[in-house]
C-alpha cells in the first residue's frame, strides 16, 4: 500500500444542536475576537450576542461576495486594528475563505501575496495563525476542514489559493440546523458542489484509503438528499447533505480533486459567478469525458464505473447513461449553464489553457487535452 497522510482539524463537532457549544468553546480561545459572516449580519446574530454575554470583545466583518484579494486586503486591514486573539468564520465557502485567509495572515509580517499560489511566490507563512473556529451555514464546500482558502484575482482571470497546512481550523462545527431553509439557488449550487467533492476524490488519482472510505459512501446519499430537497425542506436530507459536504471537505483535503475543480478555478476567476453553480455545471460533461479518455480495465475506468453504478439507482438511469442523466437533472434543476453564468465562447480556449496548470487538474484520473476540456465547456456551456 503507498504511504499516505490524514490532516484533520483538532476537532470537528457534528449533527444538530452542535452549535450551542460554539461561544464558550470559542471564547476559551481569548477575550477579544473576529467573526466573519455573509452578507446579511442578522444570521450571526445568536453568536454575537452569546460572545458578548461571556465578556468577549467581538469586531464583526461581512464578506458579501467570494473573496477576492482587494475584499481580502480591506478585511486583513480593519482585523489588525482589533487586535483579534481569534478568527470565527461564520456563513458560507466564501465567508470560511475569507476568515481562513485572515485568520493566517494576521500574523503574517508579508502581504497575501507573498503566500498566494500561482500568481504569487507561494511561500509557506512565516508565523503560526491565530486560532481559526469555522461554522457553515451552507451544505457545499467542505471549506471548514481543509487547509487552503480560495482567492480571486479578476486581473489575472484566476482563482488561487493561499495554502498551508497551519490553516487547519482549530475547531469545526457542522451543524445541519443552520443550513435548513436555505433558498433552493444556494442549496442545488453548493449542493452539487458538495457531491462534486466525494466523486473527484474518489476517482483522482491522489486517492488514498482514507479518502476512499470517506468519500465513496457519500455519492449516491448526497445527491439523493439534495433531490429530495427540490421537492420540499427535509430534516433528513439536509444532514445528509451536511455529511456529504462534509466528508467531501475532509477528502479533498487528504486526496485530489480533478477537472471540474481545475476548470471551475479559471472560469470563476473570469466570471465570478458561484463556484458551486459553476461546478454543477461541469460536472455531468467531466464526469463524461473522463470516462470516454479512461482506458478500459484500469483503476480510472473502473473507479468512475462505480460512481455510475452507485448514481444510477437514484437517477433512475441505466449505468451507461448516468453522465447525460446526471447533466440534464442539474439543468432541470435549475441550474444556469456556464454561459449563462458569464462564460463566453471566444474564452474557452484560453480557460482551457489554463485550467492545465491548476493543482485541482492534477489529480484527474486521465490526462485530458485542450480539444478536450473546450469540449466539455462546450456541453456545459
Amino acid at each position: 500500500m503507498t504511504p499516505f497522510a490524514i490532516t484533520t482539524p483538532p476537532r470537528i463537532l457534528f449533527g444538530r444542536g452542535q452549535a450551542a457549544q460554539a461561544p464558550a468553546l470559542v471564547a476559551a480561545f481569548g477575550a477579544r475576537g473576529l467573526v466573519i459572516h455573509g452578507a446579511n449580519p442578522a444570521r450571526a446574530a445568536w453568536l454575537l450576542e452569546a460572545l458578548a454575554a461571556l465578556g468577549c470583545d467581538v469586531m464583526h466583518l461581512p464578506c458579501a461576495e467570494e473573496p477576492s484579494l482587494a475584499l481580502l486586503e480591506t478585511t486583513l486591514a480593519e482585523a489588525r486594528r482589533h487586535l483579534p486573539d481569534w478568527v470565527v468564520g461564520l456563513g458560507g465557502g466564501a465567508a470560511i475563505d475569507l476568515a481562513k485567509a485572515v485568520a493566517a495572515l494576521i500574523p503574517a509580517p508579508g502581504g497575501a501575496m507573498d503566500h498566494l499560489e500561482v500568481v504569487g511566490r507561494g511561500l509557506p507563512l512565516a508565523a503560526d495563525p491565530l486560532p481559526f473556529v469555522a461554522i457553515p451555514t451552507t451544505s457545499g464546500t467542505g471549506a471548514e476542514v481543509t487547509k487552503n482558502a480560495v482567492i480571486g484575482l479578476p486581473e489575472h482571470g484566476r482563482k488561487v489559493s493561499l495554502r498551508d497546512d497551519r490553516m487547519l481550523a482549530r475547531l469545526a462545527i457542522v451543524d445541519p440546523a443552520l443550513t435548513d431553509h436555505t433558498p433552493w439557488a444556494v442549496t442545488l449550487a453548493s449542493g452539487l458542489d458538495a457531491v462534486t467533492q466525494v466523486i473527484e476524490p474518489y476517482i483522482s488519482a491522489k486517492a488514498t484509503p482514507y479518502t476512499d472510505a470517506i468519500s465513496l459512501p457519500a455519492i449516491a446519499p448526497g445527491l439523493a438528499a439534495l433531490m429530495t430537497l427540490q421537492g420540499a425542506e427535509d430534516p433528513a436530507a439536509r444532514d445528509a447533505l451536511a455529511w456529504t459536504s462534509l466528508a467531501g471537505g475532509l477528502a479533498l483535503a487528504n486526496g485530489g480533486l480533478g477537472a471540474v475543480h481545475g476548470l471551475a478555478g479559471v472560469v470563476g476567476g473570469q466570471t465570478g459567478a458561484a463556484h458551486g453553480a459553476i461546478c454543477g455545471a461541469l460536472l455531468g460533461p467531466v464526469l463524461a469525458a473522463n470516462r470516454s479518455a479512461a482506458e478500459p480495465g484500469s483503476t480510472a475506468a473502473d473507479r468512475i464505473s462505480r460512481v455510475c453504478d452507485l448514481l444510477a439507482p437514484v437517477l433512475h438511469s441505466a449505468p451507461a447513461d448516468v453522465p447525460q442523466a446526471l447533466a440534464r437533472w442539474i439543468r432541470g434543476a435549475g441550474l444556469p449553464a456556464l454561459s449563462a453564468q458569464g462564460l463566453r465562447h471566444d474564452d474557452w480556449a484560453q480557460v482551457a489553457t489554463s485550467s492545465l496548470t491548476s493543482s485541482s487538474m492534477k489529480g484527474n484520473p486521465v490526462p485530458l487535452t485542450i480539444a478536450d476540456l473546450v469540449a466539455i465547456l462546450s456541453a456545459a456551456g
